[in-house]
C-alpha cells in the first residue's frame, strides 16, 4: 500500500497522535539537517529585503540578512514576536476569531505553550540560536514511568500507571518469545549459539525469572513497582504487586502509547526555555534591534514586478489605514492557510501550491489548579498522560516541582475530529470540558481547579490552522514549486520543510531560502 493508505489506516485504528508518530518514520517529520553557522558572503550592495512575519522564519531571515548587510524590515500581524512561538501568562488577553476574548488568570510565574512546548536534543539549529542569544534551557519531561495510560474500555476505565503497562508489556511478549525459542521454533531463524543469547537478552529486557516466566516477583516488581513498597523497621516488608496477564495489557490498547518517547523527536534529552518559550521569540527580537518589526500590521496585497516588490499592509490599531512598503527582494513565512486569502502576484505554480495546502486542526488547554495534587497525591513530576478521551494527553509542568500554591498544566492537547469538535466550541465550554474529561483520570479536578484557558488554532487571527500538513501526493505535486523563488518572492516557514509542526523545520527552511536568495542577489549584482 502506498504510504498514504498506510498513514490513514493508522489514523483510523490509533489515532491522529500515532498518525503523526507514524509520519515521522515515514520521513515527513525527520532529524534536523542544521550544517552549522550562516554565512553569507559577498556584499548586497544595499539591496533591500521585506520579511512578512515575525515568526521564527521570519527572524531567522532577518537577522541573517542583516548580518551580511542587506536592508531588512519585517512586518508582523501580532502585536509581539514569535508567532506560532507563544506563551500566555496571567494578565494577557487573547481574543480569537469570531471576537471571544479571554482573559488569563494565572498566577505570576504560571505559564502555557499554546504553540510548541519542546526542543529535542537534536533540533541543533534552534538550540544555537539559544545559545547565541543567551536564552536558559531547562529539562522538558516527556517520559514519566509515574503517569497515567488511560482507555475507557480498559479496566473499567481506571488509568493505570505508565510503567505497569510497560513492564507487564514487555514481560509478556518476552515470556512468549522465550517459550517459542524454547520449544525449537525459531530454530530456522536463529542459530542455537545465538538463541542461548536471545533467551538471556529476553530474560533481562522482560525481567523474567529463572524459569523464564514473567511472575510477580522482585524481577518484575523492580519494574512495574510494589504493592507496598519496601520500608524500614519492623513494617518494611515489602508487598510484591501481581503483573497483569498478557490478555488483559493486550486488549486494554494501551501499549499504544509506549513508544511515545522513544520515537526521535521525543526522545530524551528534550528542553524547553525558562520562563515559557516564547522567551526564543522574545531574544530573536531583542537581537534584531528596534525598528527592525513593525507590528500591527496586516498583510493585505503583495505585488511585484521585475524592480521590486510592493506591499500593502492595514495597521490593527487604526482600522482603515492602508499603508505600503516596497523592497527589492520579499521573503513571506505567512502560513498558507492565511497567504491563500490574500492576493499576491506569483506565477500559477506557487499560487497553486499556496491553495493546496491543508492545515491541522489542533486546540490546547491550559488550567490552573489550587495546588499541585498530581505531585502532592500521585508523584507525578513533570510528563504526559495519555488517554482515548478527546483531550489526548494531560501534560504536567517541568519545572516548579514542590512549589507551594497553585500550578498549571496542560489539560488538553486535542487533534483531528475532535478538534474540530472542540474549535466549534466557545473557550469556556472548551476548559468546562477539558476539565470534565481530566476528572476522570484526576478525580481531584472538579474540586481543585481554579482557572483556564483555550487556544483553538484554526482560531488563532494570522495562522488560521496549527502546521502545514503535506501528503505524500501534496509534497510531490506543489512542493517544489513552495519552494522556488517566484521573480523576488520566496516562502519560508515550517510549511517550507520536512519538519512540519516543528520550531527546527522553520529555522532551516530560512537558512535554505536565504541562501539561494542570497546566490541570486549576487548573480544580479544587488539591489536591481
Amino acid at each position: 500500500m502506498s504510504r498514504r493508505q498506510l498513514l490513514g489506516r493508522i489514523g483510523l485504528a490509533a489515532g491522529g497522535t500515532m498518525m503523526y508518530q507514524a509520519m515521522t518514520s515515514l520521513g515527513f517529520a525527520a532529524e534536523s539537517g542544521y550544517k552549522g553557522p550562516v554565512r553569507l558572503e559577498g556584499s548586497p550592495r544595499g539591496a533591500s529585503v521585506l520579511v512578512l512575519g515575525a515568526g521564527l522564519a521570519g527572524m531567522t531571515t532577518a537577522f541573517e540578512l542583516r548580518k551580511a548587510g542587506y536592508q531588512v524590515r519585517i512586518l508582523e500581524y501580532n502585536a509581539r514576536p514569535g508567532g506560532r512561538n507563544w506563551t500566555l501568562r496571567g494578565g494577557d488577553t487573547y481574543t480569537e476569531l469570531g471576537g471571544q476574548t479571554q482573559h488569563c488568570g494565572f498566577d505570576e510565574g504560571l505559564y502555557i505553550n499554546p504553540g510548541p512546548w519542546r526542543i529535542p536534543h537534536h533540533h541543533r539549529a534552534v538550540l544555537a540560536y539559544c545559545k547565541q542569544f543567551n536564552v536558559p534551557l531547562e529539562s522538558f519531561v516527556q517520559v514519566n514511568y509515574n503517569a497515567f495510560l488511560h482507555n475507557t474500555e480498559a479496566f473499567g476505565g481506571k488509568p493505570q500507571r505508565f510503567r505497569e503497562i510497560d513492564a507487564d508489556y514487555k514481560g509478556q511478549v518476552s515470556e512468549l518469545l522465550a517459550k517459542a525459542t524454547a520449544q525449537g521454533a525459531l530454530d530456522q531463524q536463529v542459530t542455537k549459539q545465538d538463541q542461548e543469547l536471545l533467551l538471556e537478552s529476553l530474560r533481562s529486557w522482560g525481567a523474567l525469572d529463572r524459569n523464564m516466566a514473567y511472575v510477580a516477583g522482585d524481577d518484575s516488581n523492580l519494574r512495574r513497582g510494589y504493592a507496598k513498597y519496601p520500608g524500614g523497621g519492623l513494617g518494611g516488608k515489602p508487598e510484591l504487586s501481581t503483573p497483569l496477564s498478557l490478555e488483559d495489557v493486550l486488549r486494554s490498547r494501551l501499549w499504544k502509547q509506549l513508544a511515545a518517547g522513544t520515537n526521535i523527536e521525543m526522545q530524551t534529552s528534550m528542553f524547553q526555555p525558562v520562563g515559557g518559550m516564547d522567551q526564543l521569540g522574545k531574544a530573536f527580537a531583542r537581537a534584531l534591534g528596534p525598528g527592525v518589526i513593525q507590528y500591527n500590521a496586516r498583510v493585505t496585497g503583495i505585488d511585484q514586478d521585475e524592480h521590486g516588490v510592493t506591499v500593502t499592509y492595514e495597521d490593527t490599531g487604526a482600522p482603515g489605514s492602508t499603508h505600503t512598503a516596497t523592497a527589492d527582494w520579499c521573503v513571506c513565512t505567512i502560513p498558507f492557510s492565511v497567504l491563500s486569502r490574500i492576493p499576491v502576484k506569483v506565477g500559477p505554480a506557487m499560487a497553486d501550491a499556496i491553495t493546496k495546502l491543508p492545515y491541522a486542526s489542533s486546540v490546547k488547554v491550559g488550567l490552573q489548579f489550587k495546588r499541585r495534587f498530581w505531585e502532592e497525591d500521585e508523584a507525578i513530576y513533570g510528563g504526559i498522560s495519555y488517554t482515548n478521551l478527546p483531550i489526548s494527553n494531560i501534560s504536567y509542568p517541568s519545572t516548579g516541582f514542590h512549589a507551594p500554591g497553585k500550578g498549571v498544566l496542560l489539560g488538553a492537547y486535542v487533534w483531528g475530529l475532535d478538534a474540530f469538535d472542540f474549535t466549534s466550541h466557545s473557550p469556556a465550554e472548551r476548559v468546562r470540558r477539558t476539565v470534565a474529561y481530566g476528572s476522570q483520570i484526576h478525580p481531584q479536578y472538579p474540586k481543585e481547579f481554579d482557572n483556564g484557558i483555550s487556544v483553538a488554532w484554526h482560531r488563532v487571527p494570522g495562522n488560521h490552522g496549527c502546521f502545514g500538513t503535506w501528503t505524500e501526493d501534496l509534497r510531490a505535486q506543489h512542493y517544489q514549486a513552495a519552494c522556488q523563488i517566484d521573480g523576488r518572492i520566496a516562502m519560508a516557514g515550517e510549511h517550507i520543510s520536512y519538519i512540519p509542526a516543528w520550531q527546527e523545520g522553520a529555522v532551516l527552511s530560512a537558512h535554505d531560502v536565504i541562501g539561494r536568495l542570497h546566490a541570486k542577489v549576487m548573480a544580479t549584482g544587488g539591489r536591481a
